[in-house]
């Protein structure tokens, strides 16, 4: 059966009440945070071609700082990468705009993950990078537009692993606080995918189907085979 690969909502690029109102209502304090009582990920696991492993979410709970604090480096490289492409892709009004609105809210993710390191006493320490991000980059093509397209389909493959990942996550963790949070972040981690997806095909003269079914099998062969380090993005641990 194929896969879906572009949001239903056709007016996704040109939604206008997201960001701007959203950051009004929430706050770097987790505390005052609304969490939904539901959120429908039926199309984060359709468009994923792989779910994370029990293995996988064991060894996370089994060493949460370690996920917390690589949860926060992802955060802000998800802000950099945008903020990249906004300087780099200056042409697209429909571009530059979701680029903007994800730059502040992965910032404010951001600061809620320090927030919830400081509240646990963690100190920052360093981190190496996975080889999640590497080993889909490593397949983008070399020329433009396409370059530009790959990068958005990888994001919306993070994006949407994100998701799949903090609902896994709460589902198990014993810390109701952290859950909470986590369940609190399905809603902009599920549209972030779409919007990725949308502003992909928007710059492509073609379908990107194609393209997007070749990142999916890449995606899943790295959340599933196995991987010696353990990150927020990582494989099934070795």
């Amino acid at each position: 059966m194929s896969k879906p690969t572009m949001p239903t909502n056709s007016n996704a690029i040109n939604d206008d009440t997201t960001v701007e109102s959203r950051t009004e209502e929430d706050s770097v304090d987790i505390s005052q945070l609304r969490t939904p009582n539901k959120v429908d990920l039926s199309a984060v696991y359709g468009f994923l071609g792989a779910r994370t492993t029990p293995d996988w979410v064991a060894a996370a709970i089994a060493d949460l700082p370690l996920i917390i604090q690589d949860h926060a480096n992802c955060e802000k490289k998800a802000a950099g990468t945008a903020m990249n492409l906004l300087f780099r892709y200056e042409f697209s009004y429909d571009l530059q705009r979701k680029l903007a609105q994800l730059i502040r809210e992965e910032m404010l993710h951001y600061e809620q993950v320090l927030g919830i390191m400081n509240e646990r006493g963690q100190e920052w320490r360093y981190l190496s990078a996975g080889r999640y991000a590497k080993g889909m980059l490593k397949h983008k093509r070399t020329y433009e537009p396409a370059a530009m397209i790959d990068v958005l389909i990888i994001g919306a493959f993070i994006e949407a692993r994100s998701c799949e990942r903090f609902a896994a996550l709460a589902e198990v963790i014993d810390d109701e606080r952290l859950a909470k949070y986590y369940r609190y972040l399905l809603k902009s981690e599920s549209r972030h995918f779409e919007d990725y997806l949308a502003l992909a095909q928007s710059l492509s003269t073609e379908n990107i189907d194609e393209r997007v079914a070749f990142f999916r099998e890449v995606e899943a062969e790295l959340i599933t085979s196995p991987d010696t380090e353990l990150r927020f993005h990582s494989g099934t641990p070795a």
